[in-house]
């Protein structure tokens, strides 16, 4: 059992001596002992192949997936790509046609931008990051997702998070940041604010479709970027150089 395990039981056990006389046992006092993991933590090595294998697992469901009826017209699923210990998580919305041909994220023109987009703050999917979307097939004619289609394709974004660990999330679009939240909240609204995902950081943007639709969002969208990269070096100074600092490796050619 790890030192942080003992401390979370110390504090439940704690929490139940206090139920028969309404406070808290002599036996466990406020501050918690000095505890020790029973064994040495694993090498970084070692939970980058743990990771990989629960990634690897969780695509292979992903691919299979008949949730919904989005399933149905799919080429492929597309799970996401990237590193296995990234500092950040890019969610946006769903796969369109590219996407749904090659099965990786953000691989037509959007993603190209949305590449110089996450180079112009020293983020790379190649590095660093990590790209998902909250529907993992691509909905007709590239809709908005329905929120049946949303809500089946939930616990796949959910595993993501709890497998990879990034430092920060960064939302691209409307329907990424809402999902995320559960809010109704235009992107105008939620944009260029520090926001929070299960104590994860979060921040939303414009996505990159917009973009190329209409320029005048480029500048507020470069805003919101550079506060993203300021609250990032303030958690990780060093965010830049994953490969030492954080151990990140490519997440191979699938996505």
């Amino acid at each position: 059992m790890t030192a942080q395990e003992k401390h979370q039981l110390y504090s439940l056990l704690r929490t139940l001596s206090a139920w028969p006389q309404g406070y808290p046992s002599a036996s466990f006092p406020k501050t918690a002992p000095e505890f020790q993991d029973d064994m040495p933590a694993p090498s970084p090595q070692h939970e980058l192949e743990q990771r990989q294998e629960a990634i690897s697992r969780l695509e292979e469901q992903i691919r299979q997936c008949q949730r919904c009826k989005l399933c149905q017209g799919r080429t492929q699923a597309v799970p996401g790509t990237g590193v296995l210990h990234p500092v950040v998580l890019v969610v946006g919305e769903g796969p369109g046609a590219d996407e749904d041909t090659q099965g990786l994220p953000f691989v037509g023109v959007a993603g190209q931008l949305l590449d110089k987009m996450l180079a112009a703050i020293n983020l790379s999917r190649s590095t660093n990051c990590y790209i998902a979307n909250i529907v993992k097939c691509r909905p007709p004619r590239n809709r908005d997702p329905e929120p049946e289609e949303s809500d089946a394709c939930r616990s796949y974004l959910e595993a993501q998070i709890a497998i990879l660990k990034p430092a920060m999330i960064l939302a691209v679009g409307r329907i990424a940041i809402q999902n995320l939240l559960g809010t109704s909240q235009g992107i105008g609204q939620l944009r260029g604010r520090l926001l929070d995902y299960n104590s994860i950081p979060l921040m939303a943007t414009y996505h990159p479709s917009a973009l190329l639709r209409n320029q005048d969002l480029k500048r507020p969208a470069w805003e919101d970027l550079k506060l993203f990269k300021n609250h990032l070096a303030q958690i990780l100074p060093d965010y830049d150089q994953p490969f030492l600092q954080h151990q990140s490796q490519p997440q191979g050619s699938r996505g």
